[in-house]
């Protein structure tokens, strides 16, 4: 008897996880995975912190711990801290109880949660995305009931960014429009405003009443700084105004499959933050119930530790000056070699990506010739390389460059 699902047809691959499939079936032993974003040691080894294995060993050792099913919102210290963390310990609007934050499932889940509650009780359902975004931004925000639009973000032709375009299509979106905005780290160009520019961009959205909403993947993993990565998000939430903000802990602490995340919305009062967070139960329940409890744990006795929480700030600042000195070594190679064109836009970008400007052809070239996957965008994972792969990712890049117009 034929299966009920007979007539359903193969889904294409993922572009970014279809990369790594790719990848895993070359057996050349010279292959290089630049497609994932996920760190990688100087060994290209997987790493995870010696201040979250301490955590663990302290929650393992701890005969108190339960394994009940946490509230609705998640885990409280989780979530007053992770508010802490990207708003600011002295923030007002923390201090004045105007945030309502709720644990997700990382990045991906706490956008998701975001854009469900948006489609239920806000009044604008357009959202504009930067062109270009991460490729699974326009699906989560379509499938939640928003509707997708784009604003101009990065220049092909200086790789770096559109402010002109930017300003331009912000100023005729409708009044009310949400817009999706990277807090640091753009993904996928590396590209990010200056502290001007976004002085700009927060004054032009404030006089139309447009609603930032942040996803923030990359706090202290762009420049190693904390603070310095969350200074537009904070620029936002200093004038009173409102926005929301999806956090990950995947990259910065290293948690990716724990998937540990929160949505946090800044209110204009505590009143309105407690009837957000009512509304926001109502989304959580029917979609995931409550959520696990392991990861916010690790990152809850990170954050109330103080030593713990500067051996974290240690641990990735040094993730951080890896990826920015696979950068300058990349854009060495390329000098040394005198590969055709301006590459200084690699030591310009920020974060964990780099857009390299190839084309797909080139890309599809690397891939073929050299055993190098990343997506067909010719966007790479910087935290994918190493001293030891710089000179054969700078030999195939100078290859297609010269090779392939």
């Amino acid at each position: 008897m034929e299966s009920v699902f007979a007539s359903i047809a193969q889904a294409p691959e993922d572009p970014i996880l279809g990369v790594t499939v790719a990848y895993n079936k070359d057996p050349s032993p010279v292959k290089l995975n630049l497609g994932v974003g996920a760190y990688r040691t100087e060994e290209g080894k997987p790493v995870v912190l010696n201040v979250v294995r301490k955590a663990e060993q302290m929650l393992v050792n701890d005969p108190s711990r339960k394994k009940e099913y946490l509230p609705i919102v998640g885990l409280a210290d989780f979530n007053k801290l992770s508010a802490k963390l990207i708003f600011g310990a002295d923030s007002a609007a923390v201090l004045e109880n105007r945030v309502a934050t709720v644990q997700c499932l990382s990045g991906t889940g706490s956008l998701r949660v975001g854009t469900e509650f948006l489609a239920r009780h806000y009044h604008q359902r357009k959202i504009y995305i930067p062109q270009p975004t991460w490729g699974n931004h326009p699906k989560v925000f379509t499938l939640g009931g928003l509707e997708v639009k784009t604003y101009r973000y990065y220049d092909p032709e200086t790789r770096g960014l559109n402010f002109k375009g930017l300003l331009e299509d912000l100023t005729s979106a409708p009044s009310g429009a949400i817009v999706l905005l990277h807090a640091c780290a753009h993904n996928p160009t590396g590209v990010d405003p200056t502290l001007s520019q976004w002085e700009e961009i927060r004054e032009l959205m404030r006089s139309k009443g447009l609603l930032p909403f942040f996803d923030s993947a990359y706090q202290g993993f762009a420049s190693g700084s904390l603070d310095a990565d969350a200074q537009s998000v904070r620029m936002f939430v200093a004038d009173g105004g409102e926005c929301l903000v999806a956090q990950s802990y995947a990259k910065n602490m290293g948690l990716y499959g724990e998937r540990v995340g929160a949505l946090s919305i800044v209110c204009r009062t505590a009143d309105v933050a407690a009837r957000v967070e009512s509304q926001l139960k109502l989304v959580i329940r029917p979609m995931y119930s409550n959520p696990p409890i392991h990861g916010a744990s690790i990152v809850a006795t990170i954050l109330k530790d103080n030593d713990m929480y500067n051996e974290w700030t240690i641990e990735l600042k040094e993730m951080a000056d890896r990826i920015i000195s696979m950068r300058k070594q990349l854009f060495d190679a390329l000098t040394a070699r005198g590969t055709p064109g301006d590459w200084s836009h690699i030591i310009k970008q920020i974060g964990m990506f780099t857009f390299t400007g190839l084309n797909v052809e080139q890309v599809a070239f690397m891939t073929r010739e050299y055993h190098i996957y990343m997506t067909s965008d010719g966007r790479i994972s910087m935290a994918g390389l190493s001293s030891k792969t710089v000179p054969h990712l700078a030999d195939a890049i100078h290859a297609a460059v010269t090779q392939i117009s």
